[in-house]
C-alpha cells in the first residue's frame, strides 16, 4: 500500500472570466476541505468517514452548487440529490429530490446503513430522513441571492444554464452549438461536489453532491446519484464525476476507470485518461476525480478548468482551477 491520498472537487468546466477574487475563494474553500480531510485521515479515520465530512463542509459553504446554495429549479426551489460509496464491500446509498435535509450526504450515507436498500427520492427519502432524525430547515435555507438572480437571467434567456456563477452585469446568451440529448444549451461549469479517498488501510471511499442545473425541469435526476455513473468506489478505485451529467450518465464513467483498471490492467493515471477520451461521446465535457487502493492520485477533465485539489501522505498537496 502507498498510504492515504484524497482528491476534492468542486465542479468541471470554470467561466474563463471568472474573476480573480472568485478564483481565490474558490481555492481558499478546497485547501480548507482538503485540510479537513487530511486531519482526520492522519488520526485514522476510515476512507468512508472522511469523504462524509468533506462532502457535507462543501454543502455547508454556499459557494458550490450543494446543499446551501444549490442551482433553483424552473419553479425556484431546490432539489438537491447525492451519493456515496464504500469500496470495502462495495455498499452504496444515494438520495434525490431533497428538499428539506440540510446535509443530503450523510443521508445518502444513512440510506446505505440503515436501509435495505440503496437508492431513495422525493417523498420516500424525505420521509426518511425524518425517521432517522437527521437536521432539516425549510427550502428557503438552500436559496442564496445570487441564485434567485441567476435564475431570474436564465429564465429571460430560456435556458438551462450549467453555470449559475456566471457574472450577470452585461451578460448575453448567445446561440449555442452545444446540446444535451439533441436539444440546445448554454454550458458552463456544473459546480458539482466531490470526494475520494483512500485511507491508510487500502480501503477506497466516494461520495459526490449537488443541487443539479440552473432552471432544470423539477424531478429531473442527474449522474451524481447514480452508482457507476457519477460516483463509484471498488477495491480497486474511488471516483466522482462532474459535468454535464447526461454525458456521465450514458458513458457510466466512475464505473469505467475500475473496469479498466481491473479488465485490461491500467493504471489510475492511463484510467482516467481512457475514460475521458473515449467514453464522452458526442462532445461531452466532464472531469473526475480519482485514488487508487495504493496511493495513487489523479484529478483529470476535458472541460476549460476544473475546481479540484489532492494531497497525499507523502506530502504532495496541489490545489488548482486550470489546464
Amino acid at each position: 500500500m502507498g498510504g492515504w491520498a484524497i482528491a476534492v472537487h468542486g465542479g468541471a468546466g470554470v467561466d474563463p472570466n471568472l474573476p480573480m477574487e472568485r478564483q481565490d475563494e474558490a481555492k481558499k474553500l478546497l485547501t480548507r476541505c482538503l485540510n479537513l480531510g487530511i486531519s482526520a485521515l492522519r488520526s485514522s479515520a476510515t476512507a468512508i468517514d472522511v469523504v462524509e465530512l468533506v462532502v457535507r463542509e462543501l454543502e455547508t459553504d454556499p459557494f458550490f452548487n450543494s446543499g446551501r446554495g444549490s442551482a433553483l429549479t424552473e419553479k425556484g426551489t431546490v432539489e438537491m440529490e447525492a451519493s456515496i460509496m464504500d469500496g470495502n464491500g462495495r455498499r452504496c446509498g444515494a438520495v434525490s429530490g431533497l428538499t428539506t435535509v440540510k446535509n443530503p450526504v450523510s443521508l445518502a450515507r444513512l440510506v446505505m446503513e440503515k436501509s435495505p436498500h440503496s437508492y431513495l427520492a422525493f417523498s420516500g427519502a424525505e420521509e426518511f430522513a425524518k425517521q432517522q432524525g437527521v437536521e432539516m430547515v425549510d427550502n428557503e435555507h438552500f436559496i442564496t441571492e445570487d441564485n434567485v438572480a441567476m435564475l431570474k437571467f436564465a429564465k429571460e434567456a430560456n435556458a438551462i444554464l450549467f453555470d449559475y456563477r456566471i457574472p450577470i452585469a452585461g451578460c448575453a446568451v448567445e446561440e449555442s452549438p452545444l446540446k444535451m440529448n439533441g436539444l440546445p444549451i448554454s454550458v458552463y461549469a456544473p459546480e458539482t461536489v466531490g470526494c475520494v479517498v483512500v485511507d491508510s488501510q487500502g480501503n477506497c471511499a466516494a461520495a459526490t453532491s449537488t443541487g443539479g442545473l440552473m432552471n432544470k425541469m423539477c424531478g429531473r435526476i442527474g449522474d451524481s446519484p447514480l452508482i457507476g455513473s457519477g460516483t463509484y468506489a471498488c477495491d480497486v478505485c474511488a471516483v466522482s464525476c462532474t459535468g454535464e451529467g447526461e454525458a456521465i450518465i450514458r458513458g457510466t464513467l466512475a464505473r469505467d476507470v475500475a473496469a479498466v483498471m481491473e479488465y485490461k490492467g491500467l493504471k489510475l493515471q492511463e484510467a482516467v485518461e481512457f475514460v475521458i477520451e473515449k467514453r464522452l461521446d458526442g462532445g461531452g465535457k466532464a472531469g473526475m476525480i480519482a485514488v487508487s487502493s495504493t496511493g495513487e492520485v489523479v484529478c483529470g477533465f476535458n472541460s476549460f478548468g476544473m475546481f479540484r485539489g489532492c494531497a497525499t501522505e507523502e506530502g504532495f498537496m496541489e490545489v488548482g482551477i486550470w489546464n
